[in-house]
């Protein structure tokens, strides 16, 4: 076998249900040539109608036929190519179109591209139509006719166009066919490499391209089925199948002679060329039989089972009989069967004739003792059928399953996830929950964080979800992660940046807008929930003002110099003025200045105490300037800066507790609420009073060591 010495050899496996047929060959130019054949049948009755039926049997029996070949070779056999029978056979007849953004040169790429759109379209059409929880795989298709430029043509390549276009027809079985197929030639110790139809298989062979422009039938009747296809008009217009074939003959042979199934066989075989065939029965008896006799046993099965193939043919080719039947395989070739079939569709009984070594012009038989008949039809179509379309499926590990997927040419991991039934939305990062709420009575919505994204690997390697996987590939998704749910503080509001400058006995202050959310006014640090009503109040009632400025209500109120009520509206530019009672103005001591001051300072202090808590930072210039801002000092001087802790450890005493501040290098006074529990939330409309050594705080105001500092609710 040195002469095959870098070819690339096709192995080809009929794994039919009385026998399992073996043939490798090569392709040079438009011959192909068969360099080794073997063939072994079943021990058992290990499969039936075309189905397997016991894996482990048919799968044993497949790797004989391989050893026997790779023993002719000298070579060792890893891929195989594959028929199915057409049990279950649907079929999806579909037309697809692509432009191009441009016009373009035909490339073979191109015409695969296309043929496997429309194959993808008749998967859902089919889908789509067939209401069934069994899975279907589309095991073979065939372009009946191409267009370019939307007329039709021979062959697209080469040719320049816009626009091309394919009618296909496609052929679907059920997964368990397909999976028993696998299963065992995997058992075997080998690999698919194409799996095909066999009527699409036989007529590679059996019918040529210029004879297609001819309405014939092919006909493959095997021992469990017999595979029907149609051509005419230059293509191939349907495929369909009857679960009748060779068997059925056998089982009348096993029962009248009362012997078993290999021993009917061998009678059935005999048929036409022994007159008189010598047996022995269950008993052990030697028994005779007459050709004659058993043909007229066989006739009247004969007849119904050509009368099953005639009705089928008339259905697939629109209601009427076809101009000639060629007839392969094994179960055809008894005697009677081609001229019943001739009757049963009304047509000449030479139109329907058995077509075997004739058919094999551009096959070259290098072997010895090379058998041609009808019986190797199939076979060798199945080595040809691997150079017409690469059709096979592909197992990929995905998350520790075996996953089977048909191999377009160009599947990816999302393929793999899909078919596993990954959720999909466990491929994408995921948002936390929002929060959704109104504001002024217009709906918003926040948005929670971005999770993490699927963590995926390909045989180890980092991938994506659009990294392309092959044959034996191990797929690890981690599935991807919700990030954490919106909470979104009312400080955060757009309407909340403003403030409301207004002046109270000739102090400057700054007060932040009202919040109530569901009627209930609520501090700025309040979490905002699913469902919240919140308005936005940008005044306050005298009330509110000299609640927060801790000054009396009993004398006189001015606002802007008019008299005024406790609940007159004070607005931002705003000037209110306390009278002592008799009308005179009270006068601003030192004590009310500073509770002015602290007023101001108190309504923002439980917002920017909430933004410590979340860890906000500020820069020294800014958060100077912000304090500037919000309390006027009396002497109007700038504050210095926070105080340094030399050792990142500053001792203060808080409520009468000694408190320890560590992590920084100096210390302002809101810093302390980071250690101590005081609940912010819990003003029920009382006001908070800060006081460091004995004075009103700054909310900025720089520790020392050694500090005294009083927080508290002030009683009403």
């Amino acid at each position: 076998m040195a002469a095959l010495e870098g070819k690339e050899l096709v192995f080809g496996l009929d794994i039919g249900t009385r026998s399992i047929v073996g043939t490798v060959g090569y392709k040079d130019g438009s011959r192909f040539h068969i360099v080794a054949q073997r063939a072994k049948e079943h021990e058992t009755r290990a499969m039936l109608d075309g189905q397997i039926h016991d894996i482990g049997k048919v799968g044993a029996t497949i790797a004989e036929v391989k050893s026997m070949l790779e023993q002719d070779l000298g070579r060792r056999l890893t891929q195989v190519c594959i028929a199915a029978a057409g049990r279950v056979l649907r079929t999806v007849t579909t037309s697809v179109e692509y432009t191009y953004g441009m016009e373009k040169e035909i490339t073979n790429e191109d015409i695969y591209a296309l043929d496997t759109m429309g194959v993808e379209q008749a998967y859902e059409e089919f889908t789509k139509n067939n209401d069934t929880d069994i899975q279907f795989y589309c095991v073979g298709y065939t372009a009946m006719r191409y267009y370019l430029n939307g007329y039709p043509i021979g062959n697209l390549e080469g040719h320049k166009a816009r626009t091309t276009g394919v009618d296909l027809i496609a052929t679907f079985l059920p997964d368990d066919v397909v999976d028993g197929l696998y299963k065992a030639v995997e058992a075997a110790g080998l690999q698919v490499a194409n799996l095909t139809l066999e009527p699409i298989a036989a007529i590679q062979v059996a019918i040529p391209e210029k004879f297609r422009m001819l309405n014939l039938a092919l006909v493959d009747v095997g021992a469990g089925t017999s595979d029907i296809s149609i051509t005419k008009e230059g293509t191939i217009t349907a495929y369909g199948m009857i679960p009748v074939a060779g068997d059925s003959l056998t089982e009348i042979l096993a029962q009248h002679c009362l012997v078993d199934f290999e021993t009917a066989e061998r009678i059935k075989r005999r048929l036409g060329t022994d007159e008189k065939i010598e047996y022995t029965d269950i008993l052990g008896l030697p028994q005779t039989i007459t050709s004659q006799e058993a043909m007229e046993l066989l006739q009247e099965n004969i007849g119904r089972m050509t009368q099953e193939v005639a009705d089928c043919i008339r259905e697939l080719n629109g209601d009427k009989p076809v101009s000639a039947v060629f007839v392969v395989g094994g179960g055809g070739m008894i005697p009677g069967y081609t001229q019943a079939l001739a009757e049963k569709l009304g047509i000449a009984g030479e139109r329907v004739a058995i077509r075997g070594e004739e058919v094999m012009q551009t096959i070259s038989f290098d072997v010895e003792n090379a058998r041609k008949d009808s019986l190797m039809v199939t076979p060798i179509g199945i080595c040809l059928s691997y150079y017409e379309q690469s059709n096979n499926f592909i197992f990929v590990g995905f998350n520790d399953q075996r996953i089977k997927l048909y191999d377009n040419g160009r599947l990816s991991v999302v393929d793999a996830a899909i078919a596993a039934g990954f959720p999909n939305e466990n491929l994408f990062p995921r948002r936390g929950n929002p929060v959704e709420y109104t504001v002024e009575g217009k709906s918003r919505m926040a948005r929670g964080e971005m999770g993490e994204a699927a963590v995926i690997t390909v045989n180890g390697q980092e991938a994506d979800i659009h990294t392309r996987i092959q044959n034996g590939d191990k797929v690890v998704l981690v599935p991807s992660t919700a990030g954490e749910a919106a909470h979104p503080l009312l400080e955060k509001l757009p309407e909340m940046a403003q403030q409301l400058h207004i002046t109270v006995n000739g102090v400057q202050v700054v007060l932040p807008k009202l919040a109530y959310v569901n009627g209930t006014q609520q501090p700025g640090f309040y979490e905002i929930r699913n469902g919240d009503e919140i308005q936005i109040r940008n005044w306050y009632t005298v009330e509110q003002v000299a609640q927060y400025a801790d000054m009396p209500l009993g004398g006189g109120i001015f606002v802007n110099d008019t008299p005024a009520k406790a609940d007159t509206g004070v607005y931002g530019g705003f000037s209110v003025r306390f009278a002592e009672d008799g009308g005179e103005e009270a006068g601003m001591s030192q004590d009310s200045e500073e509770a002015v001051e602290d007023a101001g300072q108190t309504l923002n202090l439980e917002s920017e105490v909430a933004a410590a808590e979340t860890g906000r930072e500020r820069s020294a210039a800014g958060t100077e300037e912000h304090t500037q801002t919000q309390s006027v000092t009396e002497s109007g001087a700038k504050e210095q800066s926070p105080a340094e802790a030399a050792d990142g450890e500053l001792q203060v005493v808080v409520n009468q507790q000694p408190v320890t501040l560590q992590g920084k290098s100096a210390y302002v006074f809101v810093d302390v609420f980071d250690y101590i529990d005081f609940n912010l939330g819990d003003s029920r409309g009382r006001s908070i009073v800060t006081l460091l050594n004995g004075r009103p705080a700054q909310y900025m105001e720089p520790l020392h060591r050694g500090d005294v500092i009083h927080i508290y609710w002030q009683s009403r």
